[in-house]
C-alpha cells in the first residue's frame, strides 16, 4: 500500500510538470515570433509594392524631355502611360490565375525583372514607338503586384494584423510614388533623361536581388488553398458572374482615375491655373503624395475596426473632394495650394486600408481563399484601367487650355467613388 501510494504520489507530482512548463514557455515565445514573422513579411511585400509604384512615376517626370526630343503634345506623351496601364490592367486580370497556379513569389519576382527591363528599354529608345514599347514592357511587369502581394499578405500574415499590413502596403506604394520624381528628375537634369531611365532600371535590379535573398519568408507554394470557389459557378471564371466583384472594379476605376489626372498633370495645372512657378506646382503634387502616405498610415489603425469600412471611405473621400472643389474654383489663395493638395492626399490615403479590408471581405465572403489571385487580380485591374484612361481624358482638357476642368473632373470622380464604396459595403454585408 505504502509503495503503491508513494508511486501514485510521485506520478501525481511528476506528470503535470512536463505538460505545464513547455506550454508556458512556448506560449511566451510564440507571440513575439509570430509578430516578427508578420512584420518581416509585411515589410518585404511593402518594399516590392513600393518598387512597383516607383515605376509608375518614371515616365511622367520625363515628359518635358520626351516632348522636346520627339516633338510630342500632352495627349501624345500621356498615351505612353495609357499603354503602360492598359497592358498592366489586362495583364493583371490574367496574372491572378498565374498566381493561383504557380505561387505568388515566383510571379512577383518575374514582375520586378520586367520592370527593370522596361527601364533599360526606355533608355535605349530612339523613337516614340520605342518609348511606347518600353512602357508596354514595364506595364507587363507591373501587372503582377496586386494579385501577388495580396495573396502573400492574406496567406502569410495573421488576420489580426491585416489592417496594418494593408496600411504598410499602401504606404510604401505612396512613398515609391513620392521618391521616383525626385530621383528620376535629379538624374535627368544632371546626366540626361536616358540616365534617369537607367537609374530606374537599377532600382528594379536591386529590388529583385532583395526579394530573392528573402524568398524563404515569402514562398506560398505550400499554402495554396485547394478548395474551389464557393459561389458564382462557371469554374475558374465564376467570379465574373458575381455583382459585387464588378462593383469593386468600378470603385477602383473611378477613384484611381481621379488620381491619374493629378499624377500626370497636377504640376502644369497648378502652374497655369494659379500662375505659380513650376517648382511650387510640383511641390503641390509632392505634398499630395506625402499626405497620402500619412493618411494611409493613420487609416491602418481604423481599417480593422467594425464592419462599416465603407463609412470611413466615404468620409475620407468626401474631405478629399471638397479640397478638389476648392482648388477647381480658383478662389483660394496661392499660398494654400500646397496645404490643400496635402489635405486631399491625406483623405484619399486614409481611405486606402479600409478599402482593402472591404475588398477582402467581399472577395472571401463569396469565394473563400482559393481564388485570392484571380479575384484580386481582376478587381485591382480597375486601378490600371483608371490610370490608362486618365491621361487620355484629362490630356484633352490640357491641350484645350481648360486647366481647372481637370480639378473639377477629379472632384466628380471622387464623389462617384463614395457612392461605389457605399454600394460595395452594403452588398458585402448582405
Amino acid at each position: 500500500m505504502g509503495a503503491s501510494g508513494g508511486g501514485y504520489q510521485f506520478r501525481a507530482i511528476y506528470r503535470p510538470r512536463p505538460r505545464i512548463e513547455p506550454t508556458l514557455s512556448s506560449a511566451s515565445a510564440t507571440a513575439p515570433a509570430a509578430f516578427r514573422r508578420d512584420a518581416t513579411v509585411i515589410s518585404l511585400v511593402g518594399f516590392a509594392h513600393g518598387t512597383s509604384h516607383f515605376f509608375h512615376f518614371v515616365l511622367p517626370p520625363l515628359f518635358p524631355w520626351l516632348m522636346r526630343d520627339f516633338g510630342l503634345s500632352f495627349t501624345e506623351v500621356g498615351s505612353a502611360m495609357t499603354v503602360f496601364f492598359v497592358v498592366s490592367g489586362v495583364g493583371q486580370a490574367l496574372a491572378g490565375f498565374v498566381v493561383d497556379r504557380f505561387g505568388a513569389l515566383r510571379v512577383l519576382c518575374g514582375g520586378v525583372a520586367l520592370l527593370s527591363a522596361g527601364g533599360l528599354a526606355l533608355a535605349l529608345a530612339r523613337s516614340f514607338p520605342m518609348v511606347l514599347a518600353a512602357a508596354a514592357i514595364a506595364g507587363l511587369g507591373n501587372c503582377v503586384f496586386h494579385p501577388a502581394d495580396y495573396t502573400i499578405l492574406n496567406r502569410r500574415v495573421s488576420a489580426a494584423r491585416l489592417g496594418h499590413a494593408f496600411s504598410v502596403h499602401g504606404l510604401t506604394g505612396s512613398l515609391g510614388w513620392a521618391l521616383a520624381p525626385v530621383y528620376v528628375v535629379a538624374l535627368a537634369q544632371a546626366f540626361g533623361w536616358r540616365a534617369g531611365a537607367v537609374g530606374a532600371a537599377v532600382v528594379g535590379v536591386l529590388a529583385l536581388g532583395f526579394l530573392f535573398a528573402n524568398r524563404a519568408l515569402l514562398d506560398d507554394t505550400e499554402l495554396h488553398a485547394p478548395a474551389p470557389p464557393r459561389r458564382g459557378g462557371g469554374g475558374s471564371f465564376g467570379f465574373l458572374g458575381v455583382g459585387i466583384v464588378w462593383m469593386c472594379f468600378a470603385f477602383f476605376l473611378v477613384s484611381v482615375m481621379a488620381f491619374g489626372g493629378l499624377q500626370n498633370f497636377a504640376p502644369p495645372v497648378l502652374a497655369r491655373a494659379y500662375g505659380v512657378s513650376f517648382p511650387v506646382a510640383t511641390s503641390g503634387l509632392t505634398a499630395y503624395l506625402f499626405g497620402s502616405a500619412a493618411g494611409i498610415g493613420a487609416g491602418g489603425f481604423f481599417a480593422s475596426k467594425g464592419e462599416h469600412q465603407e463609412r470611413l471611405i466615404a468620409a475620407a473621400l468626401c474631405a478629399a473632394a471638397l479640397c478638389s472643389i476648392a482648388l477647381a474654383s480658383g478662389a483660394v489663395p496661392r499660398w494654400s495650394l500646397i496645404a490643400l493638395m496635402g489635405m486631399m492626399g491625406f483623405g484619399v490615403g486614409f481611405s486606402g486600408p479600409s478599402r482593402d479590408i472591404l475588398v477582402r471581405r467581399a472577395a472571401t465572403g463569396s469565394f473563400g481563399s482559393a481564388a485570392y489571385g484571380r479575384v484580386y487580380g481582376f478587381v485591382y485591374s480597375g486601378v490600371d484601367t483608371g490610370l490608362a484612361v486618365a491621361p487620355l481624358v484629362f490630356g484633352v482638357f490640357m491641350d484645350a487650355g481648360r486647366y481647372t476642368a481637370v480639378l473639377w473632373g477629379v472632384a466628380a470622380l471622387q464623389c462617384l467613388a463614395i457612392f461605389a464604396a457605399l454600394g460595395v459595403g452594403l452588398r458585402s454585408r448582405k
